[in-house]
């Protein structure tokens, strides 16, 4: 047998046998990194939409409403069946109704030392939708004021725009909390209660006053004019703000909704496309390859019939031979898969590194599911080095 091992290695390392033997090497290498990178690819962007450590507690949350048009001003309401339809849907995990006040409103300063005054509306909406958290969120008939958020880009607003162009002192969250303010709110018969108010908190989320909705159902009630009903607005909770089929649901439906946390649907497409793509361009290499791979053992066997034939005469069998293809062959391509893991590791590691300095999280090991299929891309060539190697050697008539 060490006969036979010595002339198949000098077939195999000569001439344009080794040829063969790199170009398969190569493609198998390029194939393997790319099959290997879109898997992973594929997991890191999971990862990043739905990883716990990724949940955007302002992105997730969506307010919709409908696109106002000259046919529906004055009446862009939310029917309860449209409710209920965008609650059925795989990209809504919960959805809660914004309730306007239907009673004029208007806030200013219980003091002369810093003077404002304003009309204003409110909203409410179910306290799991609020990313404030406070104990002061709570009013019934005998609390001593009427806790409000307010957004924060409000803040911002008066900070850095009224205040200069008005002179007013500019105003800290915490100074904010601190002030109370009268809330006035007047009743369809002219007369006008005063309730004390007070900033409790500022959300991100929310672009509206909101009040509890303890509150807004008191003063509706008693202070409110009669009108319809449906909600014009409602905000839904969803796994992935940019998701294509949220996107063209709201564009079907003529709603809309915030567009700085949807523009990443376009980029999402873009990037879905060029995984696929990755991974299609590495599996067409893949076949390639072990195409390659099988044309080199069928030549390989042919050119040495004859020798194999007289070795197989002295004593050789032929499953000697397939075991020594198979130990000729095989081991190069688990260093290949082994090499491709490792360099994917490196490039998962350092991507783990960058992102982390961006606020974004994936896990610096490579994915178990990218692992897995490496071990199932070695036994599919095992089994396809064994096929071709039993096939081309009845081929040439080498038998017992």
């Amino acid at each position: 047998m060490n006969e036979l091992n010595i002339l198949l290695k000098k077939l195999i390392r000569t001439g344009t046998g080794r040829v063969r033997y790199a170009m398969a090497m190569i493609g198998l290498s390029v194939a393997l990194l790319l099959i290997l990178a879109a898997v992973q690819i594929q997991v890191n962007y999971k990862e990043l939409l739905e990883g716990k450590q990724n949940k955007d507690s302002v992105a997730n949350f969506l307010v919709i409403n409908k696109i106002l048009t000259d046919q529906n001003i004055g009446k862009a309401v939310l029917k309860q069946e449209e409710i209920d339809d965008i609650q059925a849907q795989p990209f809504t995990e919960a959805i809660g109704v914004l309730q306007t006040s239907r009673f004029k409103a208007s806030i200013q300063s219980s003091s002369n030392v810093f003077p404002f005054y304003t009309d204003i509306a409110f909203e409410s909406v179910p306290d799991v939708f609020l990313d404030v958290n406070t104990k002061e969120w709570n009013w019934d008939e005998n609390s001593a004021y009427v806790p409000i958020i307010v957004p924060g880009m409000f803040l911002d607003i008066y900070n850095f725009q009224f205040s200069l162009s008005q002179g007013l002192p500019q105003l800290t969250r915490e100074v904010v909390k601190m002030i109370f303010f009268n809330v006035n709110v007047y009743s369809a018969d002219g007369t006008t209660r005063v309730f004390k108010g007070k900033v409790v908190g500022f959300s991100d989320r929310i672009s509206s006053l909101l009040i509890p909705q303890s509150f807004m159902n008191y003063a509706n009630t008693l202070y409110g004019k009669k009108s319809s009903s449906s909600p014009s607005r409602i905000i839904i909770r969803t796994k992935d703000p940019g998701h294509p089929d949220l996107i063209s649901y709201l564009k079907q439906k003529q709603l809309t909704t915030d567009q700085d946390k949807t523009r990443f649907s376009k980029y999402r497409q873009i990037v879905e496309m060029a995984v696929s793509i990755t991974g299609v361009t590495g599996l067409i290499l893949f076949l390639f390859a072990l195409l390659i791979f099988s044309l080199f053992i069928q030549l390989t066997i042919s050119s040495c019939k004859e020798e194999i034939q007289l070795l197989i005469s002295l004593g050789a069998s032929p499953s000697q031979l397939k075991s020594f293809l198979i130990r000729q062959f095989f081991p190069s391509n688990i260093s290949i898969v082994v090499g491709s893991l490792l360099m994917i590791s490196m490039l998962q590691y350092g991507l783990a590194k960058f992102l982390e300095r961006q606020s974004a999280f994936i896990s610096a090991l490579i994915s178990p599911v990218t692992l897995g299929i490496s071990i199932l891309i070695l036994i599919i060539i095992f089994i396809q080095y064994q096929r071709s190697i039993q096939k081309n050697i009845q081929n040439n008539g080498i038998n017992n």
